[in-house]
């Protein structure tokens, strides 16, 4: 089988039908898949996951639920507590865009996650990718969902490479959408049986090609499994840059019951030139909040 970007393979029903028949017997018993987390507990998901796996969501995402189990809970507590909670899963900003979008929620939505896609576009801190998904995983709505998983996928399977393109392309878009079933529920399971497939077979660097489903229609092994331009990206350093820095910055105000004074971010970072860009990026991020006596807290509101 053999394809390009572009187009659909002949026969796409006998790929919807292998890899949802995988999921429905493969799929990891995920909390935010089960009925009862509702389309708030999605949405909370897909913030956390970005970028972080799953084992490190797990018991941030319980513990969130659990104290705001609606938009409007988030929402009635100052952005600077869905920092704390945040704790560290990395990227904090991600905290503030969901409180942003919580608060958006509750105002213009009557606490209720919207089911359309435009709308929830227009929510703070939600692109194309998480609006796709919440639409598709918590309201059953046929929208092409493409997150790295999914796109290394048809990459593979459809277009005969080995890995999909640094940033999505108007190609990859076209492809997902010819690709998707018309039905919306069976629209909605491919959705997350090709992300389940890219995350626990196709992966970035072992691909298990002889646990896929879909191996014998597979575009790149039948071509010879050819190698791709570069290998996939590996992660950034962390060690010694100012991403740890903020880090170590933020742990201080997230642990501390008030403001504190400059002094005890000082203590946790020798240089001092790069530990004030460290502490003048929070600020300007949101994510830290000066006050006139030199403490600093975080944000308020």
């Amino acid at each position: 089988m053999t394809t390009t970007a572009n187009a659909a393979p002949a026969a796409p029903a006998a790929l919807h039908t292998a890899v949802i028949e995988w999921f429905d017997e493969h799929a990891r018993d995920l909390p935010w898949r089960r009925p009862e987390a509702g389309a708030w507990g999605v949405m909370v998901s897909e913030f956390m996951l970005q970028q972080t796996p799953v084992a490190r969501v797990l018991p941030v995402y319980e513990q969130w639920l659990a104290r705001w189990p609606r938009p409007a809970d988030l929402a009635a507590e100052p952005p600077g507590e869905a920092v704390r909670a945040w704790g560290r899963l990395g990227y904090p900003r991600r905290a503030l865009r969901l409180h942003g979008a919580a608060v958006a929620i509750a105002e213009r939505h009557g606490g209720d996650v919207p089911h359309d896609h435009a709308k929830l576009l227009a929510l703070p801190g939600v692109g194309e990718y998480t609006a796709a998904a919440v639409a598709s995983f918590a309201y059953g709505r046929r929208h092409a969902v493409l997150d790295t998983n999914v796109r290394r996928v048809f990459a593979r399977a459809v277009s005969g490479v080995q890995y999909p393109p640094t940033a999505t392309t108007a190609a990859e878009r076209r492809l997902a959408r010819a690709l998707l079933p018309e039905d919306e529920a069976t629209a909605a399971r491919w959705a997350a049986s090709t992300m389940e497939l890219g995350a626990l077979v196709c992966t970035a660097r072992a691909p298990a090609c002889g646990r896929c489903p879909v191996a014998a229609q597979c575009a790149w092994r039948l071509a010879g499994s050819p190698a791709h331009d570069g290998p996939p990206r590996r992660g950034q350093t962390y060690a010694g840059t100012d991403r740890q820095v903020r880090g170590k910055l933020l742990a201080v105000l997230r642990e501390a019951a008030g403001p504190v004074p400059q002094a005890a971010l000082d203590a946790v970072w020798d240089e001092p030139v790069q530990r004030a860009r460290a502490l003048d990026g929070l600020v300007a991020d949101g994510l830290a909040e000066p006050l006139a006596d030199g403490m600093y807290r975080l944000p308020q509101g």
